[in-house]
Order: C-alpha cells, then sequence, then structure tokens
C-alpha cells in the first residue's frame, strides 16, 4: 500500500473521531470542556494532511499527520489523567466575545453558558472516559501514521 493511501486512511479516523465528537455534542447534547476542544484541533490538521495527500504526494505531510495525532493523544491521555484525578487540568475558563455587551448582557451570557468541567466524565464506555478512547484511539492512528511515514521514506531512498 502506498503511503498515500496509509495516510489518507489515517485521516479518515481521525475524521471519524472528530465527526464522533460533534456528535455527542449536537446530538447527544454533551457540551465539550476546554480541553476537549484542544483535542480536536489536530485531527483538524491530520484531516488537511490527508487532503493534501490526496492532491500530491508530498512526503512531509505523513510526518506533520503522525506528529497531529501523537499531540492529540497526548492532549486525551492528559485530560483522562485530570478527569481521574491523577493530576490538576487548567485553571482558568473561557467565554464568548464581550466586544459591544452591556454589563447586564455579559452577566446573562456568564449565567447562561453551560458549566463543562475538564475534571468529570461525561460519558464513558468499558470504563474509559471519552478522552481515554481519544488518546487510545490517537495513539492508534500515530501508529498508522508512523507506517505512512516509513512508506514514504524508505520509497524514496530506494529511488534515489
Amino acid at each position: 500500500m502506498s503511503f498515500q493511501r496509509i495516510g489518507i486512511l489515517a485521516a479518515l479516523g481521525s475524521l471519524a473521531l472528530l465527526a464522533g465528537a460533534l456528535a455527542f455534542q449536537y446530538l447527544g447534547g454533551l457540551p465539550p470542556c476546554k480541553m476537549c476542544i484542544w483535542q480536536r484541533w489536530p485531527h483538524g490538521l491530520a484531516v488537511l494532511c490527508g487532503l493534501a495527500l490526496m492532491i500530491a504526494p508530498i512526503r512531509a505531510m505523513t510526518l506533520i499527520g503522525a506528529g497531529a495525532a501523537f499531540v492529540t493523544s497526548g492532549i486525551g491521555l492528559f485530560h483522562a489523567g485530570v478527569e481521574q484525578g491523577w493530576w490538576e487540568g487548567p485553571t482558568t475558563c473561557t467565554s464568548g466575545p464581550i466586544d459591544s455587551l452591556s454589563g447586564e448582557e455579559l452577566l446573562n451570557q456568564i449565567l447562561s453558558a453551560p458549566v463543562v468541567r475538564c475534571d468529570e466524565i461525561a460519558w464513558s464506555l468499558a470504563g474509559i472516559s471519552m478522552a481515554g478512547w481519544n488518546a487510545l484511539l490517537s495513539f492508534g492512528l500515530a501508529l498508522v501514521w508512523c507506517w505512512a511515514v516509513k512508506r514514504a521514506y524508505a520509497s524514496s531512498s530506494a529511488s534515489q
């Protein structure tokens, strides 16, 4: 199998994980916490790497895809540890834009915002939270990306 196909396969895995996260959010009514959002960005980058591989055989895209998968796996592991109380998570919070809001509108926005804590497990399967599943599945995708890297750079050295 070519490195392009392997990379596209890994990117489809990231796309599936993103789709699952969005389904939990919009269909399941489970709003994401800050660390859940952090885990989505590297998946988006991996999907873009897969799209780039569909257009052109750029070997570096496999390295970037692998890096993105390892990063989201690491964030998922960190988040799962926060949920389990193994270590502390971020103490900051975020809110929507406040550009032209009056004090009363700002207070209403704050009071109506859903409180989503990073240290509470919103959903789990077989005793593993969504963050834990993301860590495990993303690590698997990272290994697939590494296979693509190996193929990409093995094929280039063989042709030289």
